[in-house]
């Protein structure tokens, strides 16, 4: 949860990036970790759980209808998150990793672990990730999502 990361933020005294002392840059973590809730953790948990989820547990394959509504309310918040979020910079805050981006690629996941290659045709979003992925480490991130990235199986 966003409470825990910035209780554990503070009580462990982390990197200034992580959650960034200048109130401009640390406006913009917040204003991403208010914002993903209704968008992306929404619109990505809700494409997941109707294209693997739900199918594992009625059985039965969702109608395409749903589950293209779902991608394209996705597809949206996508957009909007390459526009507002990432603009031209490297990382939502600027140029260093923050809790933002941590929790962005965290959730973006969870389409891609469904079948949904949301980064294949968005030059800008795959880079991110890449420089996500590097500064958190590939091998830890692989770890993260080793669990989530077998749930098919």
């Amino acid at each position: 949860s966003i409470a825990i990361l910035l209780y554990l933020v503070q009580k462990f005294k982390t990197p200034d990036h992580w959650y960034p002392s200048d109130l401009q840059k640390r406006a913009r973590v917040d204003e991403y970790l208010s914002w993903q809730h209704a968008n992306i953790r929404a619109k990505g948990s809700k494409l997941f759980l109707t294209k693997v989820l739900l199918p594992l547990l009625t059985g039965q394959p969702l109608p395409p209808e749903k589950l293209e509504f779902a991608t394209e309310e996705l597809n949206i918040a996508l957009k909007q998150f390459e526009e507002k979020f990432l603009q031209d910079k490297p990382f939502i805050a600027g140029s260093e990793i923050s809790l933002a981006d941590l929790v962005a690629l965290v959730e973006l996941m969870q389409p891609v672990c469904a079948g949904y290659d949301l980064f294949e045709e968005r030059p800008k979003l795959r880079e991110w990730r890449r420089r996500v992925e590097e500064a958190v480490g590939k091998q830890l991130f692989q770890e993260a999502h080793e669990e989530i990235m077998n749930i098919k199986n």
